[in-house]
């Protein structure tokens, strides 16, 4: 190895090595028994989204729309459907997400759970407080902090990054699942 290569690679060997976090909270089937455990059957519906959903979606959202498919799950029990069950991701900070929505047959919020989060900080959006501020909300409601939904001080992107999601996947509702 070149001299001049070998002290290059120095300071990379010196610098602190930073932490990983990435914790998973709850697998994929955890997440829908807790958000419907009455639920017998959850009938997965991926829907790939045209450019004039997306654009919808956009619109009403005031969201990008980053990934042209909706995973989504129809949750049944006794032959009648209860609602919707929707993955998604978002950024935190710089890593991402991944959280569950639970709409009912009305497509008002059920629940949100959060399934995997990978930031060093901010993880407290995983508090039962803060997301039960998301029950009953619909299509058209704000979810802006500060507005009908609150901060958490330094977890402020995951607050705001998640309500920007719950606000897309509602208008993804709107627009696709109704």
């Amino acid at each position: 190895m070149h001299k001049e290569l070998i002290w290059l690679s120095l300071p990379a060997l010196a610098a602190p090595a930073l932490p990983a976090y990435a914790v998973q909270y709850l697998t994929l089937e955890q997440a829908q028994r807790a958000l419907f455990p009455e639920a017998a059957a959850f009938r997965e519906t991926r829907i790939l989204l045209t450019a004039e959903q997306r654009a919808a979606i956009e619109k009403a959202s005031r969201v990008r729309v980053r990934v042209p498919e909706l995973n989504a799950w129809r949750v049944e029990s006794a032959g009648k459907t209860l609602g919707w069950f929707l993955l998604d991701e978002v950024y935190g900070k710089h890593e991402f997400i991944t959280y569950a929505l639970a709409l009912d047959y009305s497509g008002a919020v059920r629940g949100i759970e959060i399934l995997d989060y990978r930031e060093t900080h901010g993880g407290e959006v995983r508090n039962a407080n803060w997301r039960a501020q998301f029950v009953g909300k619909r299509a058209g409601a704000p979810l802006e902090l500060d507005n009908d939904i609150k901060n958490i001080s330094g977890a402020t992107l995951s607050c705001k990054h998640i309500a920007d999601g719950v606000r897309r996947l509602l208008a993804s509702y709107e627009a696709v699942l109704k």
